[in-house]
């Protein structure tokens, strides 16, 4: 499911590594909250995300999750916000190496992290949840406010914009573009700076400055029965059955 890649200054990268387009079931993103809450106790300084050259994450594996009942569908929704609430919490800085496109829940995991490099080309990234029938909860839609800025968030969030990497850039939604071969190599190296800092000081000031992520994806306080009763509609259900179908005439 993911790879776990050794780099200098106790960095380890963990490489999504789901074929064919590293989407995300709930067996994933358990074994990715496992692996992120592990990582300080194993002496890790610094995490990089990554996925595969052109594709970082396809966000939610859509198949897998019309195939379960309701009780299924909670246990997916629990585990993608407590993931998003463990790298929210997380002690030690992670950067997301967005190696290629990042619609919806790909571009979540990346919002969640400390620092966004993003494949430069013809790339798209963007909460598209409106497009397939689904609402962004006002967790994440804080996180995208605090990289974008409400009003351009708001006309994002509204639209389901998939933006490509320039424009990512422009608006802040990502901090910095290379080509796809050094998306990694780039991440690296800003983490390796901000590590070279005084630790204590560093990570302080970090915990404080994170804190209202931190409050925004709060399992204990997020309306997850409204969120499923949104995703059982008529619908949602049947956008989302559209979206499958034409993902296997493509295929």
């Amino acid at each position: 499911m993911f790879d776990m890649l050794p780099h200098e200054h106790d960095i380890t990268e963990i490489r999504l590594n789901r074929p064919p387009v590293n989407a995300l079931d709930t067996a994933l993103l358990v074994a990715l909250r496992e692996a992120f809450e592990q990582a300080p106790a194993n002496g890790q300084r610094g995490l990089v995300l990554s996925g595969a050259q052109g594709l970082f994450s396809a966000g939610v594996d859509i198949p897998a999750l019309l195939a379960l009942d309701r009780d299924g569908v909670r246990r997916f929704w629990q585990e993608f916000f407590a993931l998003c609430s463990t790298l929210a919490r997380l002690p030690i800085p992670i950067v997301a190496a967005i190696t290629g496109h990042s619609p919806a829940g790909g571009a979540v995991l990346a919002l969640f992290c400390d620092y966004r490099v993003m494949a430069q080309g013809p790339y798209r990234i963007g909460l598209n949840e409106v497009q397939v029938g689904l609402i962004v909860p006002d967790s994440i839609q804080h996180a995208l406010r605090r990289v974008v800025g409400t009003y351009r968030a708001e006309r994002l969030l509204i639209s389901g914009a998939m933006i490509e990497s320039d424009a990512a850039l422009a608006c802040g939604f990502v901090d910095e573009l290379t080509v796809a071969e050094q998306v990694t190599t780039r991440a690296l190296h800003w983490l390796g700076e901000l590590l070279a800092l005084p630790s204590q000081a560093m990570l302080a000031t970090r915990a404080l400055a994170r804190a209202d992520l931190v409050a925004a994806v709060d399992p204990d306080t997020l309306p997850l029965d409204d969120f499923l009763d949104a995703y059982f509609r008529p619908e949602a259900q049947a956008t989302l059955q559209e979206l499958v179908a034409r993902l296997k005439n493509k295929g």
